[in-house]
């Protein structure tokens, strides 16, 4: 699901940046209104912590399933502005801390003893969760998190304005640069992928037949391929035919529906606004490969909710895990389906939401099962901005791909080092 504010910043990346923060205690604790929306249970009090989504309904929709659950008051409170990651991880800083929240897996808060082991509650229905989501959320054989929405990203195209210029569904990062260009007039341009493009930074990887790291946690990233990649990046944001300083971010499909431009990188959940928008006049593909070695690729997103293994009530806290994400199926479907389009991790739901099952829904969960990639819970906030910084280096300000990768590398490497040895 989307943010709702406009403001031109990369969720994950800031969220991730704010754990670093407190992870060094340098976020101070918040104040103010906490919105707090309390349950009907006369048993212990517990607060979650939520980031503030775009779609119509979900702060409503999150505050129906806390009062419909008996052996708790779960309270809500509702960041609505995007400073959400700096309020979560100040708050965990301090004995105002939540019980639970929604987060991306992150290595360092298993390390720090900040997040529950969740196995116990997992394991009775680990066959039905997407094997990479299990995966995303394991250290150490031990599952931390229940993965609530998978949110794969691809290109929306308009497919009047691809027929109109003869443009053929892009598969390779050259064709794509190619569209652009076609598809580009004075008032239409014709690419978006966000204003610094560090969307598109793991899924060019991926599609260029590398990865960030190997299942031994080293660098994966630094190859040929990827190198051609950044090139052929530079080369499209050089060409005049990217839409850049857009005024909202690659995450809301405003500049798509308003035809700033004719294709963008946005995430499942935009589906029913730009259905709403354009008719069926749109479509949906992976990212191209980079190279014609590599293969296309979809990535993957999505939210998680944790138990904060340093509150009061750890236990109370795994109970209502369990009841809402493990146990009521009917409303992990409507959190996916009903507030924008979200495949949920239940591989039974994913199969029998019906929402899911025809169109560009149903044409995004098959691109997802064939071309997903999944965050690695071992890539920390430092890496991916070493990674940001080869894209600011290489692509936005024309430098030497390799010189900016071994840079990367040195980083990445130190990383490594402190959290495997």
């Amino acid at each position: 699901m989307s943010a709702s504010s406009n403001t031109n910043w990369n969720r994950r990346a800031v969220l991730q940046a704010a754990l670093g923060l407190a992870a060094a205690g340098g976020l101070a604790a918040c104040g103010g209104n906490n919105g707090r929306s309390g349950g009907s249970s006369s048993g212990p009090t517990l607060n979650q912590y939520f980031h503030a989504y775009g779609e119509a309904g979900t702060e409503q929709a999150i505050k129906k399933y806390a009062k419909a659950y008996d052996k708790a008051n779960v309270t809500t409170q509702w960041i609505t502005s995007s400073d959400f990651e700096s309020k979560l991880f100040a708050t965990l800083l301090t004995k105002n801390a939540p019980d639970l929240f929604e987060f991306h897996p992150q290595i360092q808060l298993v390390r720090s003893g900040q997040v529950a082991d969740l196995t116990d509650i997992i394991d009775p229905v680990k066959s039905d969760f997407n094997p990479a989501d299990i995966a995303s959320h394991t250290v150490d054989g031990k599952i931390y998190g229940v993965r609530m929405i998978d949110d794969p990203q691809f290109f929306f195209y308009r497919k009047s304005m691809l027929e109109k210029a003869k443009v053929d569904v892009p598969t390779t990062l050259d064709e794509l640069a190619e569209a652009a260009a076609k598809l580009t007039t004075g008032k239409v341009k014709g690419l978006y992928m966000g204003n610094d493009l560090h969307s598109v930074i793991f899924p060019m990887i991926w599609s260029a037949g590398a990865d960030t790291l190997t299942a031994k946690n080293e660098i994966a990233y630094h190859t040929p391929g990827v190198v051609e990649g950044i090139k052929k990046m530079r080369k499209l944001f050089t060409s005049g035919n990217l839409l850049l300083g857009a005024p909202t971010e690659s995450w809301d499909p405003s500049s798509f529906t308003q035809g700033l431009c004719a294709i963008q990188f946005c995430g499942m959940w935009a589906m029913p606004a730009i259905q709403e928008a354009l008719g069926d006049d749109w479509g949906v593909f992976p990212f191209p490969k980079t190279v014609d070695s590599g293969k296309q690729s979809v990535y993957n997103g999505g939210w998680s909710m944790f138990v904060n293994a340093k509150g009061k009530n750890v236990d109370a806290a795994k109970e209502y895990v369990k009841w809402l994400w493990i146990d009521q199926k009917e409303y992990q479907e409507d959190w996916a389906t009903s507030y924008g389009f979200h495949i949920p991790p239940r591989i039974s739901l994913a199969k029998s939401a019906t929402k899911l099952k025809t169109g560009n829904a149903a044409e995004g969960v098959r691109l997802f099962n064939e071309f997903g990639h999944f965050d690695n819970i071992g890539w920390t906030q430092a890496m991916i901005t070493a990674l940001e910084d080869v894209f600011a280096n290489s692509v936005r300000k024309g430098g030497d791909p390799e010189a900016a990768l071994d840079k990367a590398d040195t980083a990445v490497n130190r990383e490594l080092k402190k959290l495997f040895g």
